[in-house]
């Protein structure tokens, strides 16, 4: 029998923990992997691809999504895996690939620390959005990150469950309880979307948020952070430092973590900053 983790060591792995999920029918809002949807048309726009974190889905990002629809923006919402940080990144990757054009890449959570991963060396991706995200040095992980600060209250919500491995025995990977949910993620979200969020959160391995970072693609392509300054799962002093280190144009939010839920408005207006920076070469 696999031996229990420390609560520090569960408070520190969820961190990476992520967008809530959106309301229910958000999907018919979202494109499939690899088919950018368009709204009306703009051939001078990069394509924003949006990167979910932990305990979420691409639902996470329906008012973002439906915002830059509207003004004709072409988006792409990946499922991630949320398995192993090389093999979560090698995913994002192949899916850059088979896209046209240039890239705004945007991630949440734990998908910052992919997107740095995924987007290293890859000349379409001209500008990278942290959304209250992790972004690691080489060698850096996301429970390292979160141990350098205090102000999570993350170690009482936590739950492992075990799941098997390919190759026999069993892994673990956390969800947070229900009951804790949104007081903990999504606070202020109403409380009928923060059940359906709490009911369809996907785990995480614990192995994905200990994994340290190959790339850091945040030190060759130009940057932006939104600080949630209400976030409970990465303490805000974490996102500041993270953001500093990596010279991106930041602004902060009165927020929770699932800050693309509570707050689509200002999420978006970020990202157009960093798409109007691309289109104009800046």
């Amino acid at each position: 029998m696999n031996p229990p983790i420390s609560r520090r060591t569960v408070t520190a792995s969820l961190l990476a923990g992520a967008a809530a999920l959106g309301t229910a029918g958000a999907a018919q809002a979202l494109p499939a992997a690899g088919r950018p949807a368009t709204g009306h048309g703009r051939p001078d726009a990069p394509t924003v691809v949006l990167v979910h974190g932990a305990f979420a889905d691409g639902s996470s990002w329906r008012g973002v999504v439906q915002r830059l629809l509207r003004q004709g923006h072409r988006v792409l919402v990946p499922a991630l895996p949320l398995r192993g940080l090389a093999s979560d990144a090698a995913y994002i990757r192949s899916v850059l690939e088979s896209v046209s054009g240039p890239v705004v890449l945007v991630g949440h959570s734990y998908g910052g620390a992919v997107i740095s991963q995924a987007a290293a060396g890859l000349p379409q991706v001209r500008a990278l959005v942290y959304i209250a995200a992790f972004v690691p040095e080489i060698g850096e992980s996301a429970l390292q990150l979160t141990d350098r600060f205090p102000g999570s209250t993350l170690g009482q919500a936590t739950v492992t469950q075990y799941y098997p491995l390919p190759g026999g025995g069993r892994g673990e990977e956390l969800v947070i309880r229900k009951d804790l949910f949104r007081n903990q993620f999504a606070a202020g979200v109403p409380v009928p979307t923060a059940q359906v969020m709490a009911a369809g959160q996907r785990p995480i391995t614990l192995a994905a948020l200990q994994e340290p970072a190959t790339a850091a693609a945040w030190k060759k392509i130009p940057s932006w952070y939104l600080v949630a300054t209400e976030d409970r799962n990465i303490p805000p002093a974490a996102e500041r430092w993270m953001a500093e280190r990596a010279h991106a144009r930041t602004v902060s939010v009165r927020a929770p973590h699932a800050v693309s839920v509570s707050d689509p408005g200002p999420v978006t207006d970020l990202i157009l900053r960093a798409v109007r920076s691309v289109r104009s070469g800046d």
